[in-house]
């Protein structure tokens, strides 16, 4: 699996309320500091999951 890939899952699984586990948090934070694609992926997903809770 690609590093984007792999973050994009990793995004992904803790929008959903899932505790990451240590190597996970130490790639996606190390990842997310060094891919622009990235950390603009995560604030569309932060932002979709705002909008999803004002709604419900």
């Amino acid at each position: 699996m690609n590093k984007c890939r792999k973050t994009a899952y990793l995004l992904s699984k803790k929008q959903d309320e899932t505790r990451l586990t240590v190597p996970e948090r130490v790639f996606l934070g190390s990842h997310l500091l060094i891919c622009p694609h990235c950390r603009e992926y995560k604030k569309q997903l932060d932002l979709i999951h705002k909008a999803m809770k004002k709604m419900f």
